[in-house]
């Protein structure tokens, strides 16, 4: 099973990054620790200099298995669903931007909270047209380039737009593109799935990537969840991908990332 850590390349509020600040350190950090991978959290590819990037993260022997986009969100309000068409269009454009990075990486790029929030006075379905719409065009400027995207269903607390495995199949369905699939995040199906385990074996292939965060939003191994159980399940999907923790930094960042790959090893 190959391991990563989401690591974010500039500063950034979203606290369930839990590795932020010098990137070259925290990187070297990383692999010391036995992770294989490093996810990036990447608001702005222009904010990034690929070959340094390359350098650092090929020459501690790591891969970059997936792009967060959420930041884009979380710092700029860049929705796939606002209701306001020049935000729309540059949120777009954004998860565009990142296609020649995640080519040059082989890297998933990963659609979680760059998909909005339903605004006031606009309906659920119109969002979800937008969304359908807005996921489209990625997937068709991307086509040929071997560049996947990867939908996160997440929690009724965080967005109106796609909570549980079962939506986002559905939305796959409308999508109808080989270049999209799911994230799965053990932390959003422990409160909208009904079944962790059947959930995992519903999505099957169309898993192209893996987030793990105990019940708490801790490190795997500090709340109530399963993980065994939760693991020989995806790998019997034949999920060949990474594992990659998404998890607050406590007791503080380090320690988090260090007690995660040592549970998980140990599993």
């Amino acid at each position: 099973m190959k391991l990563s850590v989401v690591l974010s390349t500039h500063a950034a509020s979203f606290d369930a990054v839990a590795l932020k600040g010098d990137f070259e350190a925290n990187v070297a950090k990383i692999a010391g620790w036995g992770y294989d991978g490093v996810e990036l959290a990447i608001r702005d590819p222009r904010l990034v200099e690929v070959g340094e990037l390359e350098r650092v993260v090929g020459g501690h022997g790591l891969v970059v298995p997936a792009i967060g986009t959420g930041q884009a969100w979380g710092e700029e309000k860049l929705s796939f669903t606002s209701d306001i068409p020049a935000v729309r269009e540059a949120a777009i454009e954004r998860i565009w931007s990142h296609i020649p990075l995640a080519t040059r990486l082989n890297a998933v790029i990963i659609i979680g909270l760059i998909r909005g929030i339903t605004p006031p006075g606009q309906t659920h379905e119109r969002s979800m047209e937008y969304l359908v719409e807005a996921i489209k065009q990625c997937a068709a400027a991307a086509a040929g380039t071997g560049v996947r995207f990867a939908l996160e269903p997440m929690n009724r607390y965080e967005t109106d737009l796609v909570h549980t495995v079962a939506e986002g199949l559905h939305l796959a369905d409308r999508i109808g593109a080989d270049n999209f699939g799911l994230l799965l995040d053990t932390f959003h199906m422990n409160i909208e799935e009904p079944a962790i385990a059947d959930s995992i074996r519903a999505c099957g292939e169309r898993i192209f990537h893996f987030h793990v965060a105990d019940s708490n939003r801790w490190y795997p191994g500090a709340g109530h969840l399963d993980f065994k159980a939760i693991l020989d399940t995806l790998a019997a999907t034949g999920y060949r991908g990474f594992v990659s923790g998404e998890f607050r930094p406590l007791p503080d960042a380090d320690t988090a990332a260090q007690r995660s790959i040592t549970y998980l090893r140990r599993l």
